[in-house]
């Protein structure tokens, strides 16, 4: 996070020294001038990073209440079967991505929607192993094609293509990734959120 807020910090004080935000005309020319001089303070007087703050708690809770629609047990389960989210070309997209394996809110509410699903130990056994072989790209997911094509086909077509070694997946995973909301709005939220919540903690520590 810390990295992050120097990033936002940096962006922030060039945004402020451009010629152009002098030239600012079309609002509270003052407010932009207090602005200016609040980046730029490197003293950062004012509240406390543990002191309320009405702004921050209704910022917080107009992210959160989405957020937590989209972050369900499903949208983690269809997100998890994404194979383009086991490639390293999507690890690469963003600086606070993780492995799948390694992302825990990620790991519980996949294994809580597995659950739910397979009611039967046994089949949920089978598909458990199967989602493990998926992952760690063993067996026929490990053939060079078939994760090459991880990254450039689309994720039903590329269950349809390489699944059939796993039918208890690849039948979920065909019904749940051919859902529009499934789990692209899941890695939408993951990016957004993450960004504009480490925006506000920035927000906070410069006032």
């Amino acid at each position: 996070m810390l990295k992050r807020l120097k990033l936002i910090k940096r962006g922030l004080q060039a945004m402020v020294i451009d010629d152009k935000w002098t030239q600012y005309k079309d609002d509270d020319v003052q407010k932009a001038t207090v602005v200016k001089e609040i980046i730029l303070n490197d003293r950062h007087e004012g509240k406390e990073l543990n002191e309320e703050s009405s702004f921050y708690n209704v910022v917080y809770n107009i992210l959160i209440d989405p957020w937590t629609k989209s972050c369900t047990p499903l949208h983690c389960l269809a997100h998890s079967l994404n194979p383009r989210y086991h490639c390293l070309e999507w690890l690469q997209g963003a600086p606070n991505r993780v492995p799948l394996h390694k992302d825990e809110e990620i790991c519980i509410e996949r294994n809580k929607c597995l659950r739910r699903y397979f009611s039967d130990s046994k089949e949920r056994l089978m598909a458990t192993k199967e989602f493990f072989r998926f992952s760690r790209a063993e067996d026929v997911f490990g053939q060079f094609e078939c994760l090459q094509n991880r990254w450039d086909l689309e994720p039903k077509e590329w269950w349809i293509m390489y699944g059939s070694s796993a039918p208890l997946l690849q039948n979920l995973a065909l019904k749940l990734l051919s859902q529009p909301s499934s789990s692209s709005c899941c890695e939408r939220n993951w990016s957004t959120y993450s960004f504009i919540l480490n925006l506000c903690f920035f927000i906070l520590f410069i006032r």
